[in-house]
Formats: C-alpha cells, structure tokens, sequence
C-alpha cells in the first residue's frame, strides 16, 4: 500500500536524521554558521568551545513540529538566541544533492545551525 511505504520512507530519513544530529553518523556534517558563533561565542578560545557545547547539547534535545515528521527542521534557544536547524542531504562528495535521502549509502545529510534572522 502506498500510504505505508510513504510513512516508512519517513520514518528512515527521520531515523537517519536522528543520527546526524546526535553525532552517530560519521558521513554527515553539522556546520554552524559564522554568524551564529560571533553570536555565541567570545573572542576566547574557551568561550568559544563552550559555546559550541551548548549548541550541540541543545541541538541534541530540541523537539520537533508535527509539521516535521522527518525530523529536518526545528528551532530553539541558547543564550536568548533563536536558532534554526536545518537537514540538507547531498550526494557522497557533498557537491549535488542526493537523489534519494532516505537511502543512507548515497545520501549526506549536513545538519545547519544559524540564528533566526539568516533564514
């Protein structure tokens, strides 16, 4: 039935999702943008590891909209700051984007992180 194979379909590329925002898949990248880390991050290099450590932590429990059932967008706070989180998928050199993201053998997700205003 088509509607069940849909609702698998999503439910493996929330599942894969899920690794790359908690660090289990070491293809897919997290990149926090320039901006973001100015925003969190002092000019030493303590602060800025730190700041990086809540950023993380709190990508790692954020939830999610029922809206998002692949898990690939949701938005919380650090430090008063209104962050974004976003999933890309790409193919294996990270230059196109995949053609199948549920399909975890061609697919590389990089998760985003940018402040509110930059989307």
């Amino acid at each position: 039935m088509v509607t069940i194979e849909i609702a698998d379909r999503t439910e493996r590329i929330a599942r894969l999702n899920d690794r790359a925002r908690n660090g289990l898949d070491r293809s897919s990248r997290i990149l926090v943008t320039s901006g973001l880390h100015a925003e969190l991050a002092d000019e030493k290099p303590a602060d800025a590891i730190f700041a990086q450590a809540r950023l993380i932590g709190a990508m790692r429990r954020c939830t999610f909209q029922a809206d998002t059932p692949e898990r690939d967008f949701a938005s919380f706070e650090v430090d008063g700051i209104k962050i974004l989180m976003k999933n890309g998928y790409y193919d294996a050199e990270l230059i196109y984007g995949s053609e199948d993201p549920a399909d975890a053998s061609i697919a590389r997700r990089v998760v985003t992180l940018m402040p509110a205003e930059d989307y």
